[in-house]
C-alpha cells in the first residue's frame, strides 16, 4: 500500500535482549521501523543514528495514562508535551494514548458486559483528559492517537463509541489496537470502515479463535489468557486483515501500522516477525 510504512514492536523480545540485536532482527525480518518513545534512552539524534544503522526509522511511541486519578494530571500533561516533543525530533507526528490498565479489568479480559462497562459519566473525564492532551502534542505537531486495550476501561467497540462521542475529534483521532479489539469481541472491519477519516495509525496483532472462546467459557483473566496462547502472528488467527486493508485502501490511509505481537509460541521472536510480514506482504502491503 503506497504510503503505509511497516514497523514491528520489541515486546515480542521480551526485555533479556540487548536493544541493538532487537532492532537488528527487526530489519532482518523486512520492517522499515520500530517503535522509539523517550523511554529508547539518549536524545533524539542518538535514536536517529542507531536506527539509521540498521536501516530502520522510529514508529509511533506510546503513553499510558492514569486518567481516573486528578492529581496526576499536570504530570500526564508534562509528560505528553515531552514525548510530542521528542516524536517532533525524531520525525514522527502521532503518539499513541492508551488508558492504563487496571486489576478489575484484567480479571474480566475479553467477557465485558453492559453491568461491568465503564460508565459514561466515568469516560467524560478521559473524553476531557485526551482533548488537553491533544491540544498539547498538536503544538509539536503530533497527534494523539487513542489506543484501546483489553483489560483497560476502555476496551469494546460500545466504550471506545462512547468516548468518542465526547471528545474533540480535531484534537483526538484513532490509533487502535486491531488485536485487542478483536479478543474485546467486535468485528474490526466495521470499526475500520466508521473510523476510518480518524484512523492515523494501527497496532496489528491477531487473537486465536478456540484460545479466546475456551477462555471466555473458562472465566480467565488476562493472564490466564496470555498463558494459553491468545496472540498469534498475522494471518493464523481470526482478524480478518484482508478486509480491514480493503476499507484502509478505499479510505486512502497512509502511515505507521505496528505489528505486535505480545508473547509468541514460535521458536523465537525472529520466526514470529518474519511471519508476520510475510503475512502483511501476501496481501500488499
Amino acid at each position: 500500500m503506497e504510503g503505509v510504512k511497516v514497523a514491528c514492536g520489541q515486546i515480542t523480545w521480551g526485555r533479556e535482549y540487548p536493544r541493538e540485536q532487537v532492532l537488528a532482527e527487526i530489519a532482518r525480518a523486512g520492517y522499515e521501523g520500530a517503535p522509539a518513545g523517550r523511554a529508547a534512552g539518549g536524545t533524539a539524534q542518538e535514536t536517529l543514528d542507531l536506527y539509521a544503522k540498521y536501516g530502520l526509522k522510529p514508529a509511533p511511541g506510546y503513553l499510558g495514562v492514569e486518567w481516573w486519578t486528578p492529581a496526576l494530571r499536570p504530570r500526564q500533561l508534562d509528560q505528553a508535551a515531552r514525548q510530542a516533543a521528542s516524536a517532533r525530533e525524531l520525525g514522527l507526528t502521532e503518539l499513541y494514548v492508551a488508558s492504563n490498565l487496571t486489576p478489575e479489568r484484567r480479571a474480566i479480559a475479553g467477557q465485558v458486559a453492559a453491568r461491568t462497562a465503564t460508565p459514561t459519566e466515568q469516560l467524560e473525564t478521559l473524553a476531557d483528559l485526551l482533548d488537553e492532551l491533544g491540544r498539547v502534542t498538536l503544538k509539536e505537531g503530533v497527534s494523539v492517537c487513542f489506543h484501546n486495550h483489553v483489560g483497560s476501561p476502555v476496551e469494546t467497540r460500545d466504550e471506545i463509541d462512547r468516548l468518542f462521542a465526547q471528545v474533540d475529534r480535531g484534537v483526538v483521532f484513532q490509533g487502535a489496537d486491531i488485536g485487542h479489539l478483536a479478543w474485546a469481541g467486535d468485528d474490526v472491519v466495521a470499526f475500520t470502515r466508521a473510523y476510518a477519516s480518524s484512523i492515523k495509525t494501527l497496532h496489528l496483532k491477531d487473537i486465536a479463535p478456540k484460545v479466546r472462546a475456551e477462555g471466555v467459557a473458562q472465566r480467565w483473566d488476562y493472564q490466564g489468557f496470555s498463558d494459553h496462547g491468545i496472540f498469534a502472528e498475522l494471518g493464523e488467527g481470526m482478524v480478518d486483515y484482508p478486509g480491514l486493508f480493503e476499507v484502509l485502501r478505499g479510505a486512502g490511509f497512509r502511515g505507521w501500522i505496528v505489528v505486535e505481537t505480545d508473547v509468541t509460541r514460535k521458536a523465537s521472536a525472529l520466526e514470529s516477525a518474519v511471519m508476520s510480514r510475510n503475512y502483511l506482504k501476501s496481501l500488499g502491503v
